[in-house]
């Protein structure tokens, strides 16, 4: 089998500039993505940030896959998944949503294999400094751009003008952050970043869970009250027929009492005559 003309540096893993890629054969092509690496080199590391870091970028992951979800809506969101830009150095944002994507596993995001490239990318920011990543996420087309310091609980947003390489602050109102992207409203609230749809916030899956066991318990109480109802109704017409079955026997009783004591009268007045 002949040798592929590209090889990835594994110091610097990129994927090959667009006129390579497209003289690849489809064989060679394969190759090319199975050779970029899934996980960060030595010079992409950053610092380890704790449970809080983890926490945002997974609760925004999961929020917005169950809300795409049940709209059904195509959107293809990844955490630190390496993204591979035609001749570009690897990144890899905290999150990244890509619009009309199908929502399967991947070790990494190939453009040029996918097709397209992120719509929008979030990063958190727990002690360390907001990464300079304006100009190049720009530079690539990257239409959305938030950064939530999850140690100031600060909130920022950039969004791309259309047919323009340069970012714009997105403006607040009412302390929300538009994104066209996800056609959500971003805010931070109670240390967390949540989103927001026609003002009501999307729930997390805790709270979720909250509600459905809520609603379980009410359920459940209802059953139980109607259970009781039942019993107490049956407990009623039990009693009601003991007592219609009682007057019933008094009222039997007494007339057998009175045909006796006339057949006791009829045979006195038999022995007088």
């Amino acid at each position: 089998m002949a040798s592929n003309p590209y090889r990835v540096n594994p110091d610097d893993p990129r994927a090959p500039p667009q006129e390579l890629w497209e003289q690849l054969t489809p064989e060679e092509q394969a190759q090319v993505i199975d050779s970029l690496p899934s996980e960060f080199p030595v010079s992409q590391t950053h610092p380890p940030e704790g449970d809080p870091h983890y926490e945002a970028k997974s609760r925004t992951r999961e929020v917005l896959g169950s809300f795409f979800s049940r709209i059904g809506r195509k959107v293809y969101l990844a955490c630190e998944l390496p993204v591979y830009y035609p001749g570009e150095s690897m990144f890899a944002p905290d999150v990244i949503a890509v619009l009309d994507m199908e929502s399967r596993s991947r070790m990494r995001w190939m453009v040029s294999a996918e097709g397209k490239g992120p719509d929008l990318a979030l990063e958190v920011i727990v002690a360390g400094e907001r990464r300079k990543d304006l100009e190049r996420f720009a530079r690539l087309g990257i239409r959305e751009y938030f950064v939530f310091d999850r140690g100031r609980l600060r909130l920022s947003g950039w969004r791309l003008e259309e047919g323009r390489r340069a970012y714009r602050p997105i403006l607040p109102q009412h302390g929300f952050y538009r994104s066209d992207v996800l056609g959500l409203e971003l805010q931070v609230d109670d240390e967390r970043l949540r989103f927001y749809v026609g003002g009501a916030a999307l729930p997390e899956a805790q709270e979720m869970i909250s509600r459905l066991e809520h609603m379980m318990e009410r359920v459940e109480a209802s059953h139980t009250d109607l259970e009781h109802q039942l019993t107490e109704e049956m407990r009623l017409r039990a009693e009601e027929s003991r007592l219609r079955a009682e007057e019933t026997q008094r009222r039997e009783d007494a007339e057998r009492r009175l045909a006796e004591a006339l057949a006791e009268l009829e045979r006195l007045r038999g022995e007088r005559g």
